[in-house]
């Protein structure tokens, strides 16, 4: 028989107050990983110990009797049935605001406490020692025993999408009530440090994706002037491999090697800051880093990226505001079937009008001169044009597209299906069906004048879309009949 050894947690205690039920969130947390990590330190040295050495993720529960009234402008907040609802809980420390507002909101709109205590989900010993920078966990072969006979370690049958993709089962009659699990946000934030090299902690609630490293260089020096004025609100600048500066003059030390999605964050006091990640060319990319971002949270996500302009009257450096997209990246067709639709968002579609109105100082009709807003078409084939062009084209223009991209309709629809804000304003760089390829000369010339001010129209757009309550920027659009309580 296996002995198993475990910390001696706290009981399961109710709550009414949300800042004491977050703090016991972390109480437990880091009771549990101090555990683990002690543990692992201990077989490293000394050798594999006579037992197992297992710990558990902390809980929110919430148990109710009557279909409550609430807000119906209010699309979260609340669970849509009577009955138990939960969920695994890691990092409490990075989610604190967020978790103590969505426990607010449930307490206030259920009249009920909430429930705080040890889970039975195990918390793997990868994630457990991934905030210690004196422990790493060595390749199989090299720790003198086999890892998983003493340690729980990452379990991918249990760490996956269903909750968010609408599949769930829950056998035990107990509903979800956010929709990531613990270990599906662990495994999420320990990929977000590997493909951006900074630290999870750094993201800013307003995300901004392009698919060039021009517009890098660009964000720096809006950084730089805005921590150059105390007014602003912004308090540091994070750059790749966490480098952080609160000096406008401060000199940034660039890495060697950059990692697969750059990423730099403009940071506010209340996390309300904008982070920029180059997530490159393709829909992969996009997915990826939108799978992972989105356990994050954030408020809203933008694509401010290049595309090839379809129309004849559209030019080099005209904008493009995407309502509607044609989805032939596939990436996402196991997840989000094609025939779902992905729609415009009202306030963020007002928010990026609004801004290039304000940045192109034009207004109106004479906004039209540089901006067409329609059908983005997203594929997954950067060379498109080689094909034959009989269908490709017939499609485009069946479908009324007036750009095409790579990565734009990715990110919207895995916006669609994470329930997070989304849009997307991109730039014509070229224009292959009318002879205007992508040269050398002509990119140049493009980048030098137009980059500046793409950037300038997303980030404006962001600081509209900061402004607005977060109850109307996440709208009913983004959520399901069964639904969770949490954003």
């Amino acid at each position: 028989m296996t002995i198993i050894r475990t910390p001696d947690a706290p009981k399961p205690e109710q709550f009414t107050d949300p800042a004491a039920a977050v703090a016991r969130l972390e109480e437990l947390y880091e009771q549990a990983t101090g555990f683990l990590c002690d543990g692992f330190a201990n077989a490293i040295q000394n050798g594999a110990p006579n037992a197992r050495i297992r710990a558990f993720y902390p809980e929110i529960r919430i148990q109710t009797s009557s279909y409550s009234q609430v807000d119906s402008r209010l699309s979260f907040g609340h669970v849509s049935e009577p009955g138990t609802h939960a969920t695994t809980v890691t990092r409490p420390d990075l989610f604190r605001s967020y978790l103590t507002q969505q426990i607010a909101l449930l307490i206030k709109n259920h009249d009920q406490p909430v429930t705080i205590g040890a889970s039975d989900t195990p918390i793997p010993v990868h994630f457990a020692v991934a905030n210690n920078p004196n422990l790493v966990i060595p390749h199989q072969g090299a720790a003198g025993f086999t890892l998983r006979d003493v340690f729980d370690v990452p379990d991918l049958t249990t760490t996956n999408d269903d909750i968010v993709n609408g599949v769930y089962d829950h056998e035990d009659e107990v509903g979800p009530l956010a929709l990531f699990t613990a270990q599906r946000v662990d495994y999420s934030l320990a990929r977000l440090a590997h493909y951006t090299a900074t630290d999870p902690s750094h993201f800013q609630n307003h995300v901004l994706f392009t698919n060039y490293q021009f517009y890098v260089s660009e964000f720096e020096a809006y950084a730089r002037e805005q921590l150059a004025d105390p007014s602003s609100g912004y308090v540091s600048f994070v750059s790749t491999g966490n480098v952080e500066i609160t000096d406008a003059d401060a000199t940034l030390e660039q890495p060697l090697k950059l990692p697969q999605m750059p990423t730099y964050h403009l940071k506010r006091a209340d996390g309300s800051g904008i982070t920029l990640v180059n997530i490159g060319v393709g829909p992969s990319n996009a997915k990826t880093a939108t799978d992972h971002i989105a356990v994050l949270r954030p408020h809203a996500w933008l694509m401010v990226g290049h595309c090839a302009g379809l129309r004849n009257t559209q030019a080099l450096g005209d904008f493009v505001l995407a309502h509607a997209y044609l989805r032939e990246d596939k990436v996402l067709d196991d997840d989000l079937p094609v025939w779902v639709p992905i729609p415009p968002l009202a306030e963020v579609q007002v928010a990026l009008e609004r801004a290039v109105a304000e940045v192109t100082e034009l207004d109106g009709y004479e906004l039209k001169r540089i901006m067409r807003t329609g059908t983005v078409a997203s594929v997954d084939n950067r060379n498109w044009e080689l094909r034959d062009q009989s269908g490709p084209v017939q499609r485009l223009s069946q479908s009324r597209a007036i750009a095409l991209d790579m990565e734009s309709a990715t990110i919207a629809a895995n916006g669609y299906r994470f329930r997070v804000p989304y849009g997307t304003l991109l730039c014509v760089s070229d224009k292959p069906l009318h002879g205007e390829l992508k040269l050398p000369g002509m990119a140049s010339a493009f980048y030098t004048t137009q980059v500046s001010r793409h950037l300038a129209i997303g980030i404006r757009a962001m600081e509209h879309l900061r402004g607005m309550p977060l109850e109307r920027l996440h709208s009913r659009k983004l959520r399901s009949f069964d639904e969770t309580a949490f954003l």
